[in-house]
């Protein structure tokens, strides 16, 4: 199942998701295929699970957008362990379509994590990588990329949005 992706303006997306508890279910194996589904769908690298409406601290990455299915990784109940370098590059996010910002993160991530089974393993991403590993993060904690930009490119983001909202374009 694809699902529709949330967009800015639910509160799903600024509230932090609740701990993942039960593993290695059928329906948990269901929700990350439908998640995967949904992202690239969407054409995206990452997908948390309240940009789909649940608040669940799960996420989806897959920075090869599809092609090799061993890089796609999950990240149940995900902690960023350690930060390191800086780099800064235009980032989106699938929830404010069509806004895309120059955002600092680093450059290296160490992320400790539990897989669709339960168990913990720790993982080290460079790049863009480490950059889904933070945004997938932030999501999950109920931040989006925008509370990494200057506030007055914030507030002309959400002020073009409340536009579009005005306008009926945005849902």
């Amino acid at each position: 199942m694809i699902y529709p992706i949330v967009k800015y303006g639910n509160p799903v997306l600024e509230t932090p998701a609740a701990t993942v508890e039960q593993f290695d279910t059928p329906e948990l194996h269901k929700f990350l295929a439908d998640m995967f589904d949904s992202m690239y769908a969407a054409h995206g690298v990452g997908l948390a699970a309240p940009q789909i409406g649940f608040s669940r601290r799960i996420a989806v990455i897959d920075c090869s957008n599809g092609e090799r299915p061993e890089d796609q990784i999950v990240l149940i109940n995900p902690q960023i362990l350690k930060s390191e370098g800086m780099q800064s590059s235009e980032e989106g996010c699938l929830s404010l379509p069509g806004f895309r910002e120059n955002v600092s993160r680093a450059r290296r991530v160490s992320v400790k994590a539990q897989n669709a089974k339960g168990e913990w393993f720790e993982m080290i991403g460079e790049e863009l990588l480490a950059r889904a590993f933070l945004h997938e993060t932030d999501h999950l904690n109920g931040r989006l990329y925008i509370s990494h930009v200057s506030v007055l490119k914030r507030d002309l983001i959400k002020r073009k949005i409340r536009k579009l909202a005005k306008a009926d374009e945005w849902s």
